[in-house]
C-alpha cells in the first residue's frame, strides 16, 4: 500500500542525468526492506510507519502504476516497454525513485527496488542505502500461510482457514459457491517463488554487507519487535 506520507502525483525528470543532478539531500537516511513473498513485508512496513512517524514509505510498484495511470512522461515510457513485453530498465526505475522522494523527508523506506545486485550497485551511485532490513521467515511457514488462502470466484472474497474461515467449509459466505485456490497459491508455485527470491536476493544482501541486519521469526509481530528495537536504537 502506498503511504499517505508519500506524495501521490509526482512529475519525474525527463532523464536519469537530470535526476542525478538533483539527488535527495544526504541528510536523508535511506532504508531498504527486503522480504520473501508471503513473508509479511507489507505488514512490517505498515507497523514501521505507525510506530516511527519519521519514515516515508516508497513502494516502487505503487509509484510505477500511479505514473502509468497518470500518463506522466516516465509512465508513458514504462507502459510502452511493458506493452511490448519488455523489462523496465534500471535507469528508468532509479529516475522514478529519485523523482518520487518528497521534500523534507527524514527517513525513507524503500520497498520493491532494488531487487538485483546490478540494480543495487546502480542505485548506490545516486542514492546510497544506509541500512537494509532483511526479513527471514521459514519457507514452511510461508507455504502454510499462503496455501491457506482460498477465494470466491463470484465475489473475490478471500478466506483463510487460520484467521478468516468461511462459515461453511469450502463455501462462499455470500453466494454459497465453492471456493477455489489460485494456481499461485498452490504449494509448488509458492516454493518456486521462494527459490527464485532467494537466488536473486542473496547477492543484494551480500552487496549491502556491513549495513544490513537479518530479522528472523515466524510472525510479523515477532519480526517487528526486533525491527523496532533496532530502529529506535538508530534514532528513528
Amino acid at each position: 500500500m502506498l503511504s499517505s506520507r508519500l506524495l501521490p502525483r509526482l512529475a519525474p525528470s525527463a532523464s536519469l542525468g537530470r535526476s542525478l543532478s538533483r539527488s535527495p539531500s544526504r541528510s536523508l537516511s535511506t532504508y531498504l526492506i527486503l522480504g520473501p513473498p508471503g513473508g509479511g513485508k507489507g505488514t512490517v512496513s505498515s507497523k514501521i510507519l505507525a510506530s516511527h512517524p519519521s519514515f516515508t514509505h516508497l513502494s516502487t510498484g505503487d509509484i510505477l502504476r500511479q505514473n502509468v495511470k497518470d500518463g506522466t512522461e516516465i509512465g508513458r515510457k514504462a507502459k510502452e516497454i511493458m506493452d511490448t513485453g519488455g523489462l523496465i530498465g534500471d535507469d528508468i526505475m532509479i529516475d522514478l525513485v529519485l523523482s518520487s522522494v518528497p521534500e523534507g523527508v527524514d527517513n525513507l523506506l524503500l520497498d520493491g527496488f532494488p531487487r538485483t545486485r546490478p540494480q543495487a550497485e546502480a542505485l548506490d551511485k545516486a542514492l546510497p542505502v544506509d541500512f537494509v532490513l532483511a526479513l527471514d521467515v521459514p519457507d514452511e511457514v510461508i507455504v502454510s500461510r499462503v496455501c491457506d488462502r482460498w477465494i470466491s470466484p463470484a465475489t473475490g472474497a478471500v478466506y483463510s482457514y487460520s484467521y478468516n474461515p468461511p462459515k461453511v467449509e469450502g463455501k462462499c459466505d455470500e453466494t454459497g459457491e465453492a471456493l477455489v485456490q489460485r494456481d499461485d497459491d498452490k504449494p509448488e508455485s509458492v516454493l518456486k517463488r521462494l527459490r527464485t527470491y532467494a537466488e536473486v536476493t542473496q547477492p543484494v544482501v551480500d552487496f549491502y554487507e556491513g549495513r544490513s541486519q537479518t530479522f528472523s521469526g515466524e510472525t510479523s509481530d515477532v519480526i517487528f519487535g526486533q525491527v523496532t528495537e533496532v530502529l529506535t536504537a538508530r534514532g528513528c
